[in-house]
């Protein structure tokens, strides 16, 4: 893949990374309810589970719901519906997560297998694919799409739970924090509209 190529992937891979999104709104809330690092199963969850959505993209899954749209159509009514039951929950949370029973952060797994019904992750995994393939070395340009994904998305989207775990102690009052989860929850709803389409 030429340099120039792939530098334009990196800045494709970042910038998609780091905006907001589904992902990115509940590693911000995470921060603040669960504080930094009991939010790094998500946010690895997030890498592993987009990397492999990625891969099959790359590998067939991208043709299959381009031949069978009722298939993507599923998949983002599933994601949107899956995110705003997220969203519930976390509008109606009213304090910090401390103790242990107290509730917990989304899990590695929980965080890679949602990736797999995030409408936004779709869209990445799809452009990224059909914009930055090369047919020529197609299986190498797959992996190397993969791999620039890798190398940005982790420290990207943990800037978003580093800002929400730096509000932690400001947001400990309760009706700051309910007043934030309620803001979260419908800018997390409203981060689907577009995708949604």
């Amino acid at each position: 893949m030429p340099l120039d190529t792939f530098l334009a992937l990196l800045l494709f891979a970042f910038t998609t990374s780091i905006t907001p999104g589904p992902n990115n709104m509940m590693l911000f809330t995470s921060g603040v309810n669960f504080g930094f690092r009991r939010t790094i199963p998500h946010m690895m969850g997030i890498g592993a589970g987009f990397f492999s959505l990625l891969i099959g993209v790359g590998l067939g899954l991208g043709a299959v719901l381009h031949t069978v749209p009722a298939v993507y159509i599923a998949l983002k009514f599933a994601g949107g519906a899956y995110l705003v039951w997220i969203a519930w929950k976390i509008a109606t949370s009213r304090s910090l997560s401390e103790g242990k029973d107290a509730v917990k952060p989304m899990s590695f797994l929980s965080a890679a297998a949602f990736q797999w019904v995030n409408p936004k992750a779709w869209v990445m995994a799809v452009t990224a694919m059909a914009t930055y393939t090369i047919q020529d070395i197609y299986f190498v340009s797959v992996l190397i799409v993969g791999l620039a994904f890798a190398l940005v998305n982790v420290p990207s989207v943990s800037t978003w739970a580093g800002f929400g775990s730096a509000l932690r102690d400001w947001l400990s009052d309760p009706v700051r924090l309910k007043w934030f989860n309620i803001t979260m929850a419908v800018l997390l709803v409203l981060s689907l509209w577009p995708m949604l389409k």
